[in-house]
C-alpha cells in the first residue's frame, strides 16, 4: 500500500511539473512576441538596413546561433530569459525586408493580419492535438532536422539562382516542417522530455516565427500594387 501511494504521489508530482513547464512556456512565448513586434516596427519605421545575399545569410546564421547558444547555456537562470527576449527582438528586425515589401502593397496590412491569423490557427490546432493525442511524435525528430538542413541548403542555393518556383517550394516546405515541429515540441513537454521552459519557448518560438514568415511570403505573391 505504501509503495502504491509513493508511486501515485510521484506520478502526480511529475504531472504537476509538466503542467507548469507547459504553462510557463506558453506565457513566455506570448511575452516574446512583444520584442518581436517592437523589433519589426523599429526596422520598418527607421528603415534598418538588413544585409542580403550570401553575406547576409551567413551573418544572420552566426548571430542567431550565437543567441541560441547563449540561451541554452543560461537556460536555468534569468539571463536565459533576457537573451531569449533579445533574440526575439533581433528576429523582429530580420522581418524588416519582408514587412517593408508587403506593406508596399495596397492590401499589405491585410496580408500581414492573414499571416498572423493563419499562424495562430496552425499553432493552436497542432498544440492542442499534441497535448491530447496518444500518438508518439518523437520519431519525427530526426526527419524534421534533416528537413531543416535541406531548407537551409535550398535557401542558400536560391540566393544564387533566384528562382521564384524554388522560393515557393521552400516556403511550403518551411510551413510543413515547422508545423510538424509544433507537434513534436509540444509533445516533448507533455511527455516530460523537455523540462526547461526557456528551451521549450525557444523551440516553439522558432516554429511560430518560421511559419509566419513563410506564410507571409506566400501571401505576398498575391499582393495588390494598385
Amino acid at each position: 500500500m505504501v509503495n502504491m501511494q509513493k508511486t501515485y504521489d510521484l506520478a502526480g508530482s511529475r504531472q504537476v511539473v509538466r503542467h507548469n513547464v507547459l504553462r510557463n512556456t506558453y506565457w513566455l512565448l506570448a511575452i516574446s512576441m512583444i520584442p518581436t513586434v517592437l523589433g519589426a516596427a523599429a526596422g520598418v519605421a527607421f528603415g534598418v538596413p538588413i544585409p542580403r545575399g550570401f553575406i547576409g545569410f551567413f551573418l544572420f546564421l552566426a548571430v542567431a546561433w550565437g543567441f541560441i547558444w547563449g540561451i541554452e547555456k543560461n537556460k536555468n537562470s534569468g539571463v536565459g530569459v533576457g537573451l531569449l527576449l533579445g533574440f526575439t527582438f533581433f528576429m523582429g528586425l530580420m522581418l524588416t525586408p519582408l514587412l517593408t515589401r508587403t506593406l508596399g502593397f495596397s492590401n499589405g496590412g491585410s496580408l500581414i493580419m492573414m499571416a498572423f491569423g493563419g499562424t495562430a490557427a496552425v499553432f493552436a490546432t497542432l498544440a492542442s492535438v499534441a497535448t491530447v493525442s496518444k500518438r508518439d511524435f518523437s520519431a519525427m525528430g530526426k526527419w524534421l532536422f534533416a528537413g531543416v538542413i535541406v531548407v537551409l541548403l535550398a535557401s542558400l542555393a536560391n540566393i544564387y539562382f533566384q528562382m521564384p518556383a524554388l522560393h515557393i517550394a521552400i516556403s511550403v516546405l518551411v510551413i510543413a516542417i515547422f508545423s510538424a515541429y509544433i507537434l513534436y515540441d509540444v509533445q516533448q513537454i507533455v511527455n516530460g522530455g523537455e523540462t526547461n521552459y526557456i528551451s521549450a519557448t525557444l523551440a516553439l518560438y522558432l516554429n511560430v516565427y518560421n511559419i509566419f514568415s513563410a506564410l507571409l511570403s506566400l501571401l505576398g505573391l498575391g499582393g495588390d500594387r494598385d
